[in-house]
C-alpha cells in the first residue's frame, strides 16, 4: 500500500460530517462506528456509512475506510452486513490482539466479497494496536493476513490499558518504545505505520512537534479527529522538494547500474544498496500522488 499519510475518523451518525470529509485533504477518512458513536444510535450509523460509502466521489478524494466494532463484540458481524458494499476500500478494527481475530474478519470478507460481488481480497484491514497484549503481538498481527495494510497505535486506550495519567503532557514520551516497536512490527511485515491522535485539538504547534517525533521514529502517517490537524499532519509527513529531486536522481542511477549488473553504487558521496533505493521509491510513489512528482 503506497504511503498514506492523514487518517481521519469521522462520526458515521452525521451525514454533513461526513459529506464534508470527503471534500477535505485527508489521505484517509475512517467513517466510525466504534467509540465515535453511542450503542444505540449504532444501527442508524451504519446505515448512514453504508449510504455514504455508495455515493459517487471525486477521483481524488479520501480513501474510504469505516472502522467498525471489534472483534469481540456482537456489533461487528452487523457492521460488516451493513458496510461491505462497492464504495468500501477498507476496514479499521480496533484493539486487535490475536490472529485469530484477523483471521475471523477476514473470512467474514472473503464471504461477503464473494456474495455481493467484490472483487476477492479488495477490502483492505488497518489494524488498531489498542493494549499491551496488542501490541507485543504487534509482529505477528501485521503479517496474519494479506489483507492487512497496516498498524495504528491507539494511544488513549493504551494509556488505559497500561495505567498511564489521564492528562497526557507534552509529546508523550511515554508512549516511546511502544511507537518504536509498533513501527518497527509494521516494517517487519513490509505494511505502513500510523500514529496515534493529537489530544488537543487547538495546540498546533504541539501537534506539529508530535507529529515530527512520529516521523523521526519512522511512522509513515498519522491519525486525528479534527479537520484542522490535516494541513499539519501532511505537511510533516509529505517529503521536501530536495528530497523528491535526490530520490529521482538516486533511482535513475540505481536502475542503471542495476541494468549493468551491480547491486549498489556510490551516489552522494554514499553507498546505496537496494534497501535504500526501496525508500526512493516510496518516496516518489508518494510525491507522485500527491502531484509532486513533475517538480
Amino acid at each position: 500500500m503506497d504511503r498514506m499519510r492523514s487518517w481521519m475518523f469521522v462520526p458515521g451518525n452525521i451525514p454533513k460530517m461526513i459529506d464534508k470529509a470527503l471534500a477535505c485533504a485527508a489521505d484517509a477518512i475512517m467513517l466510525d462506528l466504534e467509540d465515535g458513536v453511542v450503542p444505540e444510535m449504532k444501527p442508524n450509523a451504519r446505515l448512514t456509512v453504508a449510504a455514504s460509502l455508495a455515493k459517487p466521489r471525486p477521483a481524488r478524494s479520501p480513501a474510504m475506510f469505516v472502522r467498525v466494532n471489534g472483534a469481540q463484540t456482537a456489533d461487528l458481524p452487523l457492521d460488516l452486513d451493513a458496510v461491505v458494499v462497492v464504495g468500501l476500500e477498507g476496514l479499521t478494527v480496533p484493539k486487535v490482539e490475536t490472529a485469530e481475530e484477523v483471521h475471523l474478519v477476514s473470512a467474514t470478507l472473503d464471504r461477503l466479497e464473494k456474495e455481493r460481488g467484490l472483487r476477492q481480497g479488495s477490502v483492505r484491514l488497518m489494524l488498531a494496536i489498542e493494549t499491551a497484549r496488542g501490541l507485543f503481538a504487534s509482529p505477528t498481527l501485521a503479517s496474519t493476513s494479506p489483507r492487512v495494510v497496516g498498524l495504528m497505535f491507539g494511544a488513549e486506550d493504551f494509556s488505559t490499558d497500561v495505567g498511564l495519567p489521564t492528562k497526557r503532557e507534552g509529546i508523550a514520551r511515554e508512549f516511546l518504545f511502544a511507537r518504536s516497536m509498533l513501527v518497527y512490527a509494521a516494517a517487519s511485515a513490509g505494511v505502513i505505520s500510523v500514529d496515534a491522535v493529537w489530544p488537543e485539538l487547538r495546540d498546533l504547534d504541539g501537534l506539529r512537534r508530535d507529529a515530527e517525533m512520529a516521523r523521526s521514529l519512522g511512522f509513515l502517517g498519522k491519525s486525528m479527529v479534527h479537520p484542522g490537524h490535516i494541513d499539519v499532519v501532511n505537511a510533516v509527513f509529505t517529503p521536501s522538494e530536495s528530497e523528491i529531486a535526490f530520490s529521482r536522481d538516486l533511482i535513475a542511477e540505481f536502475e542503471k547500474a542495476v541494468a549493468a549488473g551491480k547491486g549498489s553504487i556510490s551516489f552522494g558521496g554514499k553507498l546505496v544498496d537496494r534497501p535504500i533505493y526501496a525508500r526512493a521509491v516510496g518516496t516518489m510513489r508518494l510525491a507522485e500522488r500527491i502531484g509532486m512528482a513533475s517538480r
